[in-house]
């Protein structure tokens, strides 16, 4: 059948395309969006092929209902870009595709107001000159209006209502009176404005630079000859300065090609307010909506505007969390993943992508620098370095004169306990003394507890009961200040009971110790200080976590008390001491990284003392001070400790020496899970690659239960990427035929097994 066809990605498990007329008088292209009719509904897609024939048989194919002509197409890069994930962690091009793209293009409904011509505002000298006096003093709302017009170059429509739902009509009138000018700008117009600040040319933008130490200048210099791909491994220990790595080679960048962009990644939310502010003070003749970020905690709107700013090219430097890593960037040319060994970058959910690795992949697509930065590296970005393939770059010493790293104390507390010595709800003697120091000469220390709550426990002494969720097979966590009992894998919750269900016994006791009950310890042991607790908790509302970090940089915190959220990225002028709680038990884990993790936390956390210059201490709780994990933290040897973790892996075949995938199954019972799982496993007998896979047997998960919903894994494991990569490909179509279960996954490259 001959005609306009298009080829389109839904957001839908099949991994397949979709064909449809295009009967509209728009000219289709690949990377644009439509609505499509899909079954009863009608939804976006993403054109990926534009055909003169379709195989469809003409009574089965649909019609297009719209195109999105407005926004710029996606570039062929980027989908591309999609099309990789799509395909190496084995899921559908429109399940990669469509999520990766803001709230609002993906709701055709959305779309004429989109890209609607935009209404500003802004004062006359006039309106300058009588605004806000002329108004009653009463009028708060209008106050407010009139103080965003006088702070404000010109705001828009949009803008204005949100300070005062009338603000239109009120605008109006302010016009009629001489002190508004009203302006319309087309909205395909408005794409084209070059934005600049302060009058200024965005061609020559001055830019501030501290002096860099040998180290550091080295770095840049390797960053800034770069030609082509160059993925860079930036190790320094805490402190050395990379962020300051990072912000020369980007003015680098930005004065050698002014409408290059740059994408920034860091692991977690609230380390993107300071990066951002680091940014905005380094290049001060950026106009707002050249550097933006891109995270799950911005609004709707923020985030679909910070989008185009990228995509349509304004955007010079994009900072965000892993989702940034499919951001629309067509004129990237550097790309920088800090604290790139965290976690954080792998998704759990959805797609389980890792935005550590497709940001390599995307470099490597587009022929351009990616330096990887950490003090303490992921083991595989470890072996890449050592085998040749990222060129690595050393920051051994701390970038302020006078800071050295600080030293290492263990406190055992079995000898603390023979000898009498009694400890204060968790906390030892020497550690107390060493806050009560701190506090004495004006110091700040932090306590890191990986844990949040009261505490991990309830029970009974009197029975034995304790405190469980009746949807998971977990224990509920005590949670003193909302006096709850709450789930941290369903979110389930009820009130923290009078007595023993159970028995009735009324003596019914938290066991082990959350950040809560440390905060409320420290408040009783240190008298005076002034206790600050920072974790999930604490931050859940959009702009407290920042809040919070002010109030320790301004020095108005004595003990700062969290978790993993303040153990890296963070610049404490103040904190000369750290307190670590409770690190032994990761020593003795079944996940095979767990010591790798707690390595990376505690060189981190640790790395939060001295970096102002003054003498920086770091006590370490431990019940094992022989263990050699220990030693390696005490000496801040992390390549004595990569190699010899390295030498393990190897000899146990463990990643980073082969590769690894789990197919999950979720169902009623854990019977149905297994037998799932079990059918799979024989399914793979049929699959020529599979000879050079192993495959494990199907076990039940850590966490069985969680929301009344059962869980079992099947790990496959082969010393061939290609030979993985081909079964999991080669065995979806069996996997899709099986019943029995409520929902299964295949991750690539997990971290946990």
């Amino acid at each position: 059948m001959s005609g306009v066809f298009v080829r389109v990605a839904l957001d839908h498990p099949l991994p397949t395309l979709f064909d449809y007329r295009c009967g509209t008088s728009a000219q289709p292209a690949p990377g644009m969006l439509v609505q499509v009719p899909f079954g009863k509904r009608h939804v976006v897609g993403l054109v990926c092929e534009v055909t003169a024939h379709s195989e469809v048989p003409p009574e089965r194919l649909r019609e297009v209902d719209a195109l999105c002509t407005a926004c710029p197409p996606l570039s062929a890069e980027w989908l591309a870009l999609a099309t990789f994930a799509a395909e190496y962690y084995q899921r559908g091009l429109g399940e990669v595709a469509l999520p990766a793209l803001p709230q609002a293009l993906r709701d055709a409904s959305r779309w004429a107001r989109l890209f609607a011509p935009e209404e500003r505002y802004r004062l006359t000298p006039a309106g300058r000159a009588a605004l806000p006096d002329a108004l009653p003093a009463r009028a708060s709302a209008l106050r407010r209006l009139a103080e965003a017009l006088a702070a404000a170059e010109s705001i828009d429509a949009a803008e204005a209502r949100a300070i005062h739902p009338k603000a239109i009509a009120t605008l109006a009138g302010w016009q009629a009176d001489g002190w508004i000018d009203h302006q319309v700008i087309d909205a395909a117009v408005a794409r084209d404005i070059p934005r600049s600040a302060n009058g200024q040319s965005p061609d020559a933008l001055p830019v501030r630079r501290p002096t860099l130490t040998d180290e550091q200048g080295q770095a840049v210099e390797a960053i800034g000859a770069a030609d082509g791909f160059a993925p860079f491994l930036l190790h320094g220990v805490t402190g050395s300065g990379k962020t300051e790595v990072y912000l020369h080679a980007l003015a680098a960048l930005l004065e050698a090609r002014p409408d290059a962009q740059a994408l920034v990644l860091v692991p977690e939310i609230n380390l993107t307010p300071q990066f951002e502010a680091a940014f905005r003070a380094r290049f001060t003749a950026f106009p707002d909506d050249a550097i933006v970020t891109l995270h799950s905690g911005l609004a709707e709107g923020e985030r679909a505007r910070n989008w185009f700013a990228a995509h349509l090219g304004h955007a010079r430097i994009v900072l965000g969390t892993r989702l940034a890593v499919l951001a629309s960037l067509p004129k990237l040319a550097l790309i920088v993943v800090d604290e790139e060994h965290d976690p954080a970058y792998k998704q759990q959910e959805g797609l389980r992508y890792s935005a550590r690795d497709l940001a390599v992949w995307r470099a490597k697509q587009l022929a351009l620098p990616v330096v990887l930065g950490s003090a303490t590296p992921s083991l595989e970005s470890w072996w890449q370095a050592d085998q040749g393939r990222y060129k690595r770059l050393t920051l051994a010493r701390r970038a302020v004169a006078d800071a050295a790293l600080p030293a290492v104390r263990l406190i055992d507390l079995e000898e603390e306990r023979r000898r009498g010595r009694a400890s204060v709800e968790g906390l030892s003697g020497p550690l107390i003394a060493a806050l009560k120091s701190r506090l004495e000469r004006g110091e700040q220390s932090l306590v890191f507890l990986n844990r949040r709550g009261y505490a991990p426990v309830l029970s009974c002494d009197a029975c034995g009961w304790v405190a469980g969720c009746p949807r998971c097979s977990a224990y509920v966590v005590l949670h003193k200040p909302e006096r709850a009992l709450r789930c941290h894998h369903c979110g389930w919750e009820a009130r923290i009971p009078r007595s023993c269900p159970d028995c009735g016994n009324v003596d019914i006791a938290p066991l082990g110790r959350g950040t809560q009950r440390v905060e409320e310890t420290l408040a009783a042991a240190v008298p005076g200080a002034r206790v600050l607790r920072i974790d999930a908790d604490s931050t859940r509302r959009k702009g407290s976590a920042q809040a919070l970090f002010s109030d320790v940089h301004a020095g108005e915190v004595d003990v700062l008390v969290g978790t993993q959220m303040i153990a890296k990225g963070h610049d404490f002028q103040r904190v000369s001491l750290v307190g670590v709680l409770n690190a032994d038990t990761a020593l003795f884990s079944h996940d095979f990284r767990a010591s790798e993790r707690l390595f990376a936390q505690l060189m981190q956390v640790s790395g939060r003392a001295g970096r102002a210059g003054l003498p920086g201490e770091v006590l370490v709780q431990t019940r094992y001070p022989r263990h050699a994990l220990y030693h390696a933290l005490g000496r801040h040897d992390y390549v004595g400790f990569a190699n010899s973790t390295l030498s393990e892996r190897r000899d146990a075949h463990l990643p980073p020496f082969v590769y690894q995938a789990l197919l999950r199954a979720e169902g009623r019972t854990l019977d149905a899970a297994l037998a799932f799982l079990q059918q799979a496993a024989a399914a793979l007998a049929e699959i020529p690659a599979a000879e050079r896979v192993t495959v494990y047997d199907a076990v039940p998960m850590t966490i069985v239960k969680v929301a009344n919903v059962h869980r079992a894994q099947l790990l496959l494991e082969s010393a061939s990427r290609a030979a993985l990569q081909g079964t999991l490909r080669a065995w979806q179509p069996a996997l899709r035929s099986l019943k029995g279960v409520l929902r299964w996954s295949v991750e690539v490259d997990p971290l946990d097994i």
